[in-house]
């Protein structure tokens, strides 16, 4: 593997779209994702009112790369070896002692399953994106409240989450105006998305330019991928790329056969007929990364071509595309602005009046360290018998680390570089924090004390 990765050494550049190309001001975003899921459960499911009231620094619970253990009612952030360093009941954390009589000082019992796959299943769920993370707080405070009120030993709940994310986000939701989530994206776009730098627009046709194929490939059903790709890019969204994939059912576009999942074409956001092949670029639903490639490789002119695809999702993004395609990685993460205590460039240059205007009981940014769960890079393992305390990678900058080329906090960071940049890889040497692109999080740093462990 070489050291170095540039984007001049790829034919195609691919990306997501929420929290990559459209990013979203995460307070607000926040609050509306937690609210449309509590108001579902309380409304449709009969749960206790109180979970519709959110104290203004309660996101701070927030923290990607946790597990909900679902059964027991439990959140876990697990060492790179499985182990667990932190964890909470409900949103009540666990002290040291209760963590040793649960979990041991050995691997989690799932960790097999989850680290194997980056995966989900009945039994825990990995939050590891903002768009699911504000469901983490309400699950945590279900778990207090059925505490509470029934003292629950282990919790099925889960269903009623599924139903509450199914209602939300369903195909149909966006025409229908169904659930809380799109009819309040639709009324008050300005609110929820931010629109699309000059800089990484130029950057996007640069790299047309430049003779590279670009793709969109997104979950979002089609309507809602519009309105977000003309709010934050503009009416000619499509002229940025060559091939838009959306209901792309990820990470299942990357791991299914064309068999299990063909392309299917659209008409007025319909679904039709499944298409035996791909033969030509334009705008699709549904799909494979098979059909894709095969496709790719008749535009290049190549038979192996060179892909790299960037993504917030390390569960729909970073891990299938690098696990089943060998496409290069590029994980967008946020936490490495929150980790320095960067205000992003757009927050700086807004008007006051303007900022003001939705802050309301003024939320607290997920990205910054959480309080509770501390850094999302690293952690203190307190010794036992006596013994010193050792710090340690958690299983999340270790996934980083396994399966992205490269890690940045936005596409602004790089947009104004020269295309073919050389970017030091992960795997180029044995360093933790290479493939850090401006710089490493301060909490990988040798001798670094400012961090927020405690």
């Amino acid at each position: 593997m070489q050291q170095h990765f540039s984007l001049a050494d790829c034919d195609v550049v691919g990306f997501d779209l929420d929290h990559t190309l459209c990013r979203s001001p995460l307070p607000q975003s926040a609050r509306l994702i937690y609210d449309s899921f509590a108001q579902y459960l309380v409304t449709e499911k009969g749960y206790d009112e109180d979970l519709l009231i959110l104290a203004p620094d309660s996101l701070g619970f927030c923290c990607k790369g946790l597990v909900l253990d679902i059964e027991e009612g439990n959140f876990l952030k697990l060492a790179e070896d499985g182990t667990v360093l932190r964890a909470s009941h409900g949103t009540k954390s666990m002290t040291f002692e209760e963590i040793l009589e649960n979990y041991g000082r050995r691997e989690w019992k799932h960790f097999n399953t989850v680290s194997g796959m980056v995966s989900r299943t009945a039994k825990y769920y990995l939050y590891d994106n903002y768009f699911d993370l504000p469901g983490a707080l309400l699950c945590a405070r279900v778990v207090d409240s059925l505490d509470q009120h029934d003292g629950q030993k282990k919790y099925d709940f889960w269903k009623d989450m599924v139903a509450a994310i199914q209602h939300n986000y369903k195909i149909s939701a966006f025409k229908e105006d169904c659930g809380m989530y799109f009819p309040e994206v639709k009324n008050h776009p300005d609110k929820y998305l931010q629109r699309c730098p000059e800089s990484v627009k130029k950057w996007l046709k640069q790299l047309k330019n430049a003779g590279k194929i670009l793709l969109l490939i997104t979950s979002s059903h089609s309507d809602y991928c519009r309105l977000l790709c003309e709010h934050v890019l503009g009416n000619d969204f499509e002229e940025y790329f060559d091939i838009l994939i959306t209901n792309a059912l990820k990470p299942g576009f990357f791991s299914h056969t064309p068999n299990q999942r063909p392309f299917r074409t659209l008409e007025n956001d319909e679904e039709k007929e499944a298409l035996l092949s791909l033969d030509k670029p334009g705008w699709y639903s549904q799909g494979n990364a098979i059909q894709l490639y095969d496709l790719l490789k008749k535009m290049t002119g190549k038979l192996d071509p060179k892909v790299v695809y960037f993504g917030d999702s390390m569960h729909s993004d970073i891990f299938p595309a690098r696990h089943y395609s060998n496409w290069e990685t590029v994980f967008i993460l946020e936490e490495l602005l929150g980790d320095k205590g960067i205000v992003p460039a757009k927050a700086e240059s807004e008007p006051l009046e303007k900022k003001g205007k939705y802050e309301g009981d003024q939320l607290k940014v997920p990205y910054f360290v959480s309080k509770q769960w501390g850094s999302f890079f690293m952690d203190r393992l307190p010794g036992l018998e006596n013994a010193e305390e050792t710090l340690v990678h958690t299983w999340s900058c270790k996934c980083i680390s396994t399966y992205s080329t490269i890690a940045i906090p936005s596409l602004e960071a790089i947009a104004d570089l020269p295309l073919d940049y050389r970017f030091t890889r992960f795997s180029s040497n044995s360093s933790a924090t290479a493939g850090y692109y401006p710089s490493p999080p301060r909490a990988l740093l040798p001798n670094e004390d400012s961090v927020t462990m405690k």
